[in-house]
């Protein structure tokens, strides 16, 4: 017996010396696996530590996000197994540090999904969007963490924590409960199926469009670019070669090529099928077809929401916005929509006329609109677009944004050398930001400006570190991104005052994110129809006489550009109005009123036809972004009967306007401007962006300041 039990102790040993040391080595090779793999190291190097953006390999993407989303799941698992009494530090504040690892990979993620997609990417999107879905849904259907979650939020409510942490909890509390997790378990198991589901349609809807935008071109011949410029012409013949179509001229299925193409060819019959091409992107009857999906997404996203006891998706959605409920967004669209047709009317009837005095025999469609707008801005205004855009160079309008973010913020932008800091693509540039008064180190802005093959069409902000104190002082790493078209080498890039404005856009969205004096990452979010605001209001400062006096220069001599174009450009400020809000503003009420309908038996284009119809949509153009391709709406929820929001947060936009212009220093009113980026940029989500905006006014915003803005009439 004795014998026995020595040998099976010693058996019992060396087979737990075997477990230990396999465990050992498998601890062993996930540690060189996870310091192998580059996207889930954390940042290194200088100013707080950046991306390794030159050492990213496709090939990591999937273990990086299986890893980061493990560790973040044993993060909540510590949370909810801590047995004291759930407070603010040991529930929310853990919370808040959860998921480090996770959120770097999604950085490289995105710069992937946006930047430089590919078919190899857009494979391992397709295979993790489903599998991230039901990652989140494990984390918003945690009982036992929503409990500790609610608890916190009913005890605050009894003895108010500070109130920067109330809006912590408040918002958690909220998100959570507004994506299911007070349901019973059957509907929790559904809705995450929902959820799930939609994650691979959303990819699917996205793929689709960049699939049609890569997949069509119309090519030219050189006896078919009358009106067109030399730049363009440069770069259209170059991507001809890249394409195997030597001698010849592409015009890929992107809005930086169709726009200008649209306004300046006079080849008619290419600019319908140019405009025909963009706008049926998702729309074709092929594998890409984007129609099913949209039919698909309404449907879930209406069940999902009638789980949760609403009756649509609108009402569910806008409950936590400014605008509060559908039936204030309409109000606010309705009476814009009236206006701005009505001046459709009058563009259409100009340009009408001047066909017709040209002899050219047409009647105005939508592929004449922006061409013949042209014409008539030239005619009547004596304003050439062309002319214009001698002045407007992007290099700098870099530094005119540079100019403004000092004046008004107090901001020094200062150019990072090469190799210091690296970057995903040969064109991103990288600045540092620093505080002039007390030079302390705010972030880094990289600069993503020119259009490729693989990078989404637009421009857009984002950023790859948020601003946040509670857990060691973050600083901000944030970018902009544009499509412009890549001028010949040693040539200029010349833009469109259109172009410019969208420049200062997206500089402004950059500008909330260094602003932010936030302690906690949730605060860093924003509400969607107020988060355009801070990117809106930035625009004006591009018709302030400072910058037009230093950068908008002419290319070739240097001088400032004249006064008497700059009258011109002012004076014509309104021009083209309806043209604009029309087309932005159908989209933003067809976006309300897919998500007020009954999918049931949906029919996705005869929906949007007929509901075009019932608002007597003008014929000669069509909306901003057509519901196969409307990527705001149905790529993800982000403008989900949000899209709205732009014209909301105009309306805050064309109010602090004219704040600054009843200013004896305008625009650059120190005290003004100080108060602004204290009270709509700093607190980001903080504060309640109603009471924000009364702080910086002390009133709520009128909407007579955007109808004087447009040049639309005021109803009494």
């Amino acid at each position: 017996m004795r014998k026995y039990f020595i040998s099976a102790t010693f058996k019992s040993l060396v087979v737990c010396s075997l477990i230990i040391l396999t465990s050992c080595n498998q601890n062993e090779e996930k540690a060189e696996a996870m310091n192998a793999n580059v996207l889930l190291e954390e940042w290194t190097g200088p100013y707080g530590g950046v991306p390794a953006f030159d050492k990213m390999n496709i090939n990591d993407v999937k273990h990086a996000l299986e890893v980061g989303m493990q560790q973040n799941l044993e993060d909540i698992d510590a949370i909810t197994a801590n047995s004291d009494e759930p407070t603010f530090e040991n529930t929310i504040e853990a919370l808040e540090k959860a998921g480090k690892t996770l959120d770097r990979v999604q950085r490289y993620y995105g710069i992937w999904s946006a930047n430089l997609s590919s078919p190899e990417f857009r494979k391992i999107q397709g295979e993790m969007a489903p599998v991230m879905s039901e990652f989140r849904s494990k984390i918003s259907q945690n009982t036992a963490l929503f409990n500790r979650i609610k608890t916190v939020y009913n005890n605050s409510l009894k003895t108010p924590l500070e109130d920067d942490q109330q809006r912590v909890v408040q918002l958690i509390y909220e998100g959570f409960a507004m994506n299911g997790a007070e349901l019973d378990d059957e509907k929790k198991v559904r809705y995450a199926a929902i959820n799930k589901e939609l994650s691979s349609l959303y990819t699917n809807f996205s793929n689709n469009i960049l699939a049609d935008e890569e997949n069509y071109a119309v090519y030219l011949t050189e006896d078919q670019l009358s009106g067109l410029s030399k730049g363009l012409v440069k770069s259209i013949a170059k991507i001809a070669t890249e394409k195997e179509q030597d001698g010849k001229y592409a015009i890929p299925n992107t809005r930086s090529y169709m726009s200008p193409f649209l306004t300046y060819s006079d080849e008619r019959e290419l600019r319908k099928k140019v405009w025909e091409n963009y706008y049926s992107r998702g729309d074709n009857a092929d594998e890409f077809d984007n129609n099913e999906n949209v039919a698909k997404i309404l449907k879930l996203r209406k069940e999902r929401v009638g789980l949760l006891g609403y009756d649509n998706y609108a009402d569910w959605r806008l409950q936590n916005r400014m605008a509060k409920n559908p039936e204030n967004v309409m109000i606010l669209l309705n009476e814009v929509w009236e206006a701005s047709t009505a001046r459709v009317k009058e563009e259409v009837a100009d340009m009408q006329a001047l066909a017709n005095a040209n002899g050219d025999n047409i009647t105005i469609e939508p592929w004449d609109y922006s061409y013949y707008a042209e014409k008539v801005r030239k005619q009547k205004y004596d304003l050439d677009s062309d002319e214009v855009k001698q002045y407007l160079q992007l290099d700098k309008l870099t530094e005119a944004i540079f100019f403004v973010a000092k004046e008004v913020f107090n901001y020094n932008f200062t150019a990072v050398p090469e190799g210091t800091v690296s970057v995903f693509h040969e064109d991103v540039k990288v600045w540092e930001v620093t505080d002039i008064a007390t030079g302390e180190h705010i972030g880094l802005f990289y600069l993503d400006p020119f259009a490729r093959k693989g990078k989404r069409s637009g421009a857009w902000a984002t950023t790859y570190r948020s601003h946040s104190t509670f857990d060691g002082k973050k600083t901000v790493l944030a970018s902009n991104n544009s499509n412009f078209v890549k001028p010949a080498p040693g040539e200029p890039l010349l833009v469109s005052w259109d172009d410019a404005t969208t420049f200062l856009h997206e500089f402004g969205h950059a500008l909330h994110f260094f602003a932010s004096e936030v302690r906690y990452p949730t605060l860093n979010g924003g509400v969607r129809d107020f988060t355009e605001f801070q990117s809106q209001v930035l625009e004006r400062w591009l018709s302030t006489d400072k910058v037009i006096n230093q950068f908008l220069v002419h290319q070739k001599t240097g001088e400032p550009m004249p006064k008497a174009l700059i009258d011109k450009i002012k004076k014509a400020s309104t021009f083209n109005q309806g043209f604009s809000t029309t087309e932005y503003l159908a989209s933003a009420i067809i976006d309300m009123k897919f998500h007020m309908a009954d999918p049931t038996n949906i029919d996705v284009d005869a929906f949007e036809r007929e509901t075009l119809a019932e608002m007597n949509m003008p014929k000669e153009l069509v909306m901003r972004h057509r519901t196969p391709h409307f990527g705001h709406v149905f790529s993800g929820e982000g403008y989900a009967t949000a899209y709205y929001g732009y014209m909301w947060a105009d309306v805050l936009t064309a109010d602090a306007s004219e704040a600054f212009s009843e200013s004896a220093d305008g625009f650059y009113d120190k005290e003004l401007s100080a108060k602004m980026v204290k009270y709509l940029f700093a607190p980001r989500n903080a504060m309640d962006p109603a009471e924000a905006y009364k702080l910086f006014r002390g009133r709520d915003a009128k909407i007579d300041a955007l109808m004087r803005d447009r040049g639309f009439p005021i109803n009494k």
